[in-house]
């Protein structure tokens, strides 16, 4: 019923005040009444300190309060609303109930003395009163923030219609998979696509105003969730008697306020924008005026930011957080008048012409009507739904007092104290949640997406790749994209942890492969055979932690040699790496290599117990990605090592060098590598492996004695190729040989090596180059052209390029502009065009913007001079 008094009732278990709820109670008109719930008055009530025989030891007193005279009364009130709920947490019922009377009478009271049975509670209170104020005024601005980044969202998207700006760049925020997406700025831009799907009112307009409201909701989005968090938390326990709770609020909030300003300066500066369209036509001149008296200036949200960090600095908390809770009302002010501007820009013409039948200008003169014979606006799904239900909350029937009625209806509607709010709140809430068909889906994390430009850069480097497998006599090979988890466990070492398991299927538990090799070996073992040359290229899954250049899903490009044990297959599958970097002209790299055994002799040497040798290797391979101290302490700490042992690791693992310098160095008669056995035989392959590689080859490798690749199945040389770019995507290529992973599928031991290109990290290098050049992602040669609704026509002559083998596409329309747009779009250099007179004539027009060619040629001959056109430029 209206008028009806609302309850709400503290003290019971598990009861819990919200911002929400604080700021409903604060500004409820009727006030909502206050009851205490019966078990809490029944544990005051029996409370140590109420009890006549404990008055020996206390002294009753008497505690005057005070509330700020600067704060609002929502704040005031709120501020008492937190005392009592602290009260009711204490043991003083006397102290309770008086502020229960002073909440429930609604009296505006600044002073008051409240009664305590012990003094030591009237102290506790006295320190804490503060702190009860400033997370009072905390609740008001958590709730106010948040309703107003909801209904910011809205009023953009308006002011983006009333602009015809083009948004289609403006929103195009996307989650890249790679965990460096912003979230929030990612879930702005897609509110505003619901909002604004199918609007027709877009132009070339690029507009900062617009560009950057991604940025400026999603930045207060982020802190609104961060500020709730921690306001939820300070609401609901006991206030801390201390200097850094209040330094700690007011350092909380001090980025929401900034947050607030930048959004009330991006809607100033739009609804500025929209108001000097209305300038240029001539139309409501009252509104400027209105918009200029009423609406808050650049200067008045500077002066609230300068006075909130005077406050601060002064150390003066409560007035900080109020001067912030004033800035929200300013902020709320401007979106008030953005969304008023934008309305009368979208909508009042035609509700001046409902009216009036004309438009009136400054000088009283009517104006004709232009718009009457033109199409009727087009505007988006969810924009013309909120523009409906604020044409019905603002009852505009007829054009009296428009201005007026629009201005004084927006500031009442954008108003978190008016009853309309909410109603406006849940209307924007439900227009976004009811296009959630249309919402573009998210990615999953650590996948990403490939436009038509990625895929052609994609296709041209599988075609360079796959041209230098088959050069060396690979053949393809494709496997199942999962296995069963026994085939994949116990062969990646401490990377096992990052395998994709999968739910249980009819009594198979299988994972997501990890990588190709191990799949090939299983191929291998279950198939009998002792050799085979193949290649694959496809995708992998890993459980790791997205970041740049490092997916969850992505391609490897893998060619192995089983069945040869001999330094002939090491040679070539490292030439054959050489040769694949090269093609791909990404730019300038290098391959470090090592050996296993070289490896395991160094960790022998430097005294590394057998059972510890892997796992120290998989510390050694972070030495790319972290320094040697922090590798050194994790082999001390956390895998047990002794300290001496790892600074003789750290001797050796430094050593890194033109590949036939440091061998000389590690065979040279002191050395220790030739006394031990694995070593010793390491240092001979490499040599033999050296001899085989030519001096470009050679220049292109580093001996490096830190390469370890952690996983556990590699026996013998093993390599990583870095990018030495700008673009920082670490290693791009790896592998090595492993000669006893396929005898674990099986009774026969087959030798094995082979290299892995990690194809993504390759991309990221080659995209970041070809934005300095234009991307075909069509290789269409040419577009038939007929300047009409001949379908037939158009049909007839792109089936004669298709069967001489041009690729062609074909498009019949009137308008000449979109077959120019398609070819643009589409990078189709030639044109073949037929309009009227070419068809009256029998002939076509054969056309190239580019190479500034244009002939006319007879349209049954026309394919033969297209193709001599098309070879010779």
């Amino acid at each position: 019923m209206a008028g009806e008094r609302r309850v709400l009732t503290l003290g019971g278990k598990g009861s819990s005040l919200s911002s929400a709820s604080v700021f409903e109670f604060s500004i409820a008109s009727p006030p909502q009444l206050l009851k205490t719930d019966p078990s809490a008055l029944a544990r005051l009530s029996s409370s140590p300190s109420n009890h006549k025989q404990n008055s020996s030891s206390s002294t009753p007193s008497k505690l005057q309060l005070s509330v700020p005279d600067f704060l609002t009364p929502e704040e005031a009130k709120a501020s008492i609303l937190l005392l009592y709920k602290h009260l009711l947490a204490g043991s003083s019922s006397s102290a309770a109930s008086q502020v229960s009377d002073i909440l429930n009478n609604d009296t505006q009271i600044l002073k008051f003395d409240l009664d305590f049975d012990r003094e030591e509670d009237s102290n506790k209170l006295r320190g804490s009163w503060p702190v009860i104020t400033l997370n009072a005024i905390c609740a008001l601005l958590d709730y106010t923030a948040s309703s107003l980044a909801t209904v910011a969202d809205a009023v953009a998207a308006l002011s983006c219609e009333a602009l015809k700006a083009d948004t289609a760049t403006a929103f195009n925020f996307t989650d890249s998979g790679d965990g460096f997406s912003d979230k929030d700025m990612t879930s702005v831009s897609s509110d505003l696509k619901v909002l604004l799907n199918g609007s027709k009112l877009r132009s070339n307009l690029q507009c900062g105003q617009v560009d950057s409201i991604p940025v400026v909701h999603g930045r207060l989005r982020s802190l609104c969730k961060s500020v709730h968090s921690s306001t939820r938390i300070s609401l609901n326990s006991t206030p801390l008697v201390n200097g850094s709770v209040s330094t700690d609020l007011t350092g909380l909030f001090s980025s929401l306020a900034y947050a607030l300003k930048n959004l009330g300066v991006s809607s100033l500066e739009r609804a500025n924008l929209c108001l000097k369209g209305l300038e240029k036509d001539n139309l409501f001149p009252t509104l400027v005026d209105s918009f200029n008296s009423g609406c808050p200036t650049f200067d008045k949200l500077k002066d609230s930011i300068k006075s909130f960090v005077n406050f601060e600095m002064e150390e003066k908390y409560v007035e900080s957080l109020h001067e912030i809770y004033s800035l929200a009302d300013s902020v709320r002010k401007i979106l008030a008048w953005e969304a008023a501007v934008s309305f009368v820009s979208l909508e009042g013409s035609e509700i001046m012409e409902n009216g009036q039948g004309s438009v009136k200008g400054q000088d009283g003169n009517v104006k004709p009507d232009k718009k009457k014979d033109k199409k009727k606006k087009v505007m988006g799904k969810g924009t013309t739904v909120l523009m409906q239900f604020l044409k019905d909350r603002l009852q505009l029937t007829d054009s009296s007092s428009l201005i007026e009625k629009v201005t004084q209806g927006f500031l009442s509607l954008i108003n978190l104290k008016d009853p309309n709010f909410e109603t406006l709140l849940q209307k924007v809430k439900e227009v976004v949640d009811s296009n959630e068909s249309r919402r573009l889906p998210k990615l999953a994390k650590g996948t990403r997406d490939f436009a038509k430009e990625q895929m052609a850069v994609r296709e041209k480097a599988f075609t360079i790749i796959g041209n230098v497998f088959k050069r060396h006599g690979a053949m393809a090979l494709d496997t199942p994209v999962f296995e069963l988890r026994e085939t994949l466990t116990g062969k990646y070492g401490e990377d096992s942890k990052l395998i994709y398991d999968l739910a249980d299927q009819g009594g198979e538990i299988c994972s997501l492969r990890y990588d190709l090799t191990v799949p090939f070996a299983r191929y291998v073992a279950m198939n009998g055979l002792t050799s085979f040359r193949r290649y694959q290229m496809a995708k992998v899954y890993r459980r790791d932690n997205p970041s740049k250049g490092r997916y969850r899903e992505f391609y490897q490009c893998d060619f192995d040699i089983a069945g040869d044990d001999s330094i002939a297959a090491d040679f070539e599958v490292v030439r054959i790496l050489i040769e694949l970097l090269d093609e791909l002209n990404i730019g300038d790299y290098e391959i470090k290599l090592n050996h296993r055994k070289l490896l395991d002799g160094m960790l022998e040497i430097c005294g590394v117990p057998s059972h510890k040798v892997r796992t120290i290797c998989s510390s050694i391979d972070k030495l790319d990605k972290q320094s040697f101290d922090q590798i050194r302490k994790e082999m001390i700490e956390d895998k047990g090592l002794d300290p001496e042992t790892v600074d003789k690791i750290g001797k050796y693992v430094c050593l890194k060098d033109n590949p036939i310098k440091l061998l000389a160095q590690l065979k040279n008669q002191e050395s220790v590598f030739l006394k031990n056995e694995a070593s010793n035989e390491a240092l001979n392959d490499l040599e033999k492996l050296f001899e085989c590689l030519d001096k470009k080859c050679i220049e292109k490798v580093v001996l490096d004695l830190s390469l370890a690749r952690g996983l556990d199945y590699y026996t013998g040389v093993i390599y990583e190729a870095v990018f030495k770019g700008e673009t920082q995507v670490g290693s791009i290529a790896a592998g090595g040989r492993y000669d006893n992973l396929i005898g674990m599928f099986g009774n026969k031991r087959v030798p094995a090596i082979g290299v892995s290109l990690g194809i993504e990290r390759v991309f990221t290098i080659m995209e970041q180059q070809a934005q300095k050049q234009v991307i075909r992602a069509s290789e269409t040669q040419v577009l038939v052209s007929v300047l009409g609704d001949d379908v037939a026509l158009a049909g007839k002559l792109v089936q004669m390029c298709w069967d001489a083998k041009v690729g062609a596409e074909f498009m019949a329309n009137k308008r000449l502009t979109k077959h120019f747009d398609r070819t643009k779009e589409f990078g189709i250099p030639w044109m073949v065009i037929v309009g009227e007179r070419e068809i009256k004539e029998g002939i076509v027009k054969i056309k190239n913007k580019e190479a500034k060619i244009e002939q006319e040629v007879g349209m049954n001959e026309f394919v033969d001079e297209l193709i001599k056109l098309i070879n010779t430029n």
